[in-house]
């Protein structure tokens, strides 16, 4: 029997949560093993690069990793300035996988998890048997890695939600692929705005990252005669719809809904509301037509813009136990905390290894995929997710359980906006945040906030 004791902590993925698990692990004498699908660190951040974060430097740096990189002569830019994901990237994430060294192998795609010699149906011994992790080479070779411990920090980009509100793809969606994206668009990069520029073009969602677009796209329009968005909601418009504003101790969070408000406000976008996409048809010039569950049909669109959420992979777990909840696919002690349909207010209790265990011990999963289906992750807590997990693992249950977080509040409650009635989201006057959702009103001519207007295309929700 091998010694798991002799064994590496397997991380999977080498993004921001991942990367910081390694800075702990070796910080305790533990030895880690990152893999990385990607060719270099942060493949999913480098995929929106463009777009800024709302949360500010002295959030998104790891205590244990600038300890790693300070001999290196590493030093945090200024905390109270905002990155793009390309900023992080270069500037911090590549850097500390740089540090690690080999201890981060790219070209590492993993197809599954296991106990050794044992799937899940069997229990004997189970527990004293090694971690075995099978993964594809960049070149095609299979392999199988054993390991004491599991880290799962391979996020959720790789699986974004269709257009279907009832979470499967919209009639024609698959078909409509060619003019459908599921990221937020580069609109700086010149075959990209060719794209959107002159066009009518659909935006589905309600969160940071349909902000987003909606604003990069009215930055377009502003240049480019015909340029035009239709936000889609689901829901209704309320008061929490454009994020916590002047309220979000978030303040580029604040200032990123104020700027998709203005983009309404000021004519470059229609919002429609109460809109669950059923099919989407091909006219024969080529666009596309929405139909809704309703039998509405909106006018013909040229591109549509999913944001509609991410969603975990969890395929390759598919052998080990795990508790996690029936609608969040997260972790059943920590998805009451996050869950968009009682709260969405960035207040979360303070969590760690407890929250993230499973019936198969010795297997976490945290940042974004801890989150499962749930949204407004950030990346501080993933920080304390992974000191808390790394203590536990070194047996120093004392500082695991010692999980000290205090997030910014969103300024609102509700904002996932998962009630249909706007009234629906007021019922509980004492929220944990700012007051409950009033009705508003569109096209008041709202003037943009001087953060917004400064860059409307900062905030993007993708790992803020």
């Amino acid at each position: 029997m091998t010694a798991t004791a002799d064994l590496p902590v397997v991380v999977i993925g080498a993004g921001p949560t991942g990367l910081a698990a390694a800075a702990h692990l070796v910080e305790r004498g533990i030895e880690p093993l990152v893999l990385e699908a990607g060719s270099s660190a942060a493949t999913a951040v480098r995929a929106w690069s463009h777009v800024r974060l709302f949360s500010t430097w002295g959030e998104l740096t790891d205590p244990a990793a600038e300890k790693l990189l300070a001999p290196s002569g590493w030093a945090r830019p200024d905390a109270d300035t905002y990155p793009t994901g390309g900023n992080w990237t270069e500037q911090y994430l590549q850097p500390l996988a740089d540090v690690l060294g080999d201890k981060v192998r790219y070209g590492a795609t993993v197809t599954g998890v296991s106990r050794l010699g044992r799937d899940r149906i069997v229990d004997a011994d189970r527990e004293q048997q090694p971690f075995t992790i099978r993964l594809t080479r960049a070149d095609g070779t299979e392999e199988r890695i054993l390991g004491r411990a599991v880290i799962d920090a391979s996020g959720t980009w790789s699986t974004p939600s269709p257009i279907g509100a009832d979470g499967l793809p919209a009639l024609g969606e698959r078909a409509a692929c060619a003019h459908i994206s599921y990221r937020i668009p580069d609109l700086k990069d010149p075959a990209v705005r060719a794209r959107y520029a002159g066009k009518r073009t659909a935006v589905i969602g309600s969160g940071a990252s349909a902000f987003t677009a909606l604003a990069a796209l009215a930055g377009v329009a502003k240049d480019e005669p015909g340029t035009h968005s239709v936000w889609i909601l689901r829901r209704g418009i309320s008061g929490s719809t454009f994020g916590g504003g002047s309220a979000d101790q978030l303040p580029a969070r604040g200032a990123l809904g104020l700027a998709a408000k203005a983009a309404v406000d000021d004519g470059y976008a229609d919002a429609v509301t109460g809109f669950r996409t059923e099919v989407i048809e091909r006219t024969d010039n080529d666009r596309l037509t929405l139909v809704g569950e309703d039998g509405r049909r909106l006018d013909p669109v040229d591109e549509i813009i999913v944001l509609t959420g991410l969603r975990p992979d969890l395929s390759f777990l598919s052998e080990l136990r795990l508790a996690l909840d029936e609608r969040l696919q997260a972790p059943v002690e920590l998805a009451p905390l996050i869950d968009p349909n009682q709260h969405s207010c960035g207040t979360v209790y303070p969590h760690g290894h407890r929250e993230l265990s499973h019936p198969e011990e010795g297997v976490y999963l945290v940042g974004m995929k801890s989150y499962g289906r749930a949204p407004t992750f950030l990346a501080m807590t993933g920080y304390e997710q992974v000191r808390s997990v790394t203590a536990a693992i070194a047996g120093d249950t004392e500082s695991a359980d010692r999980v000290e977080l205090t997030l910014p509040e969103t300024g609102v409650c509700g904002g996932a906006g998962l009630f249909d009635d706007p009234a629906a989201g007021q019922a509980d006057e004492g929220g944990c945040c700012a007051p409950a959702p009033a009705l508003v009103q569109i096209g008041t001519g709202v003037s943009l906030s001087a953060a917004a207007a400064e860059d409307t295309t900062s905030g993007g929700c993708c790992g803020s």
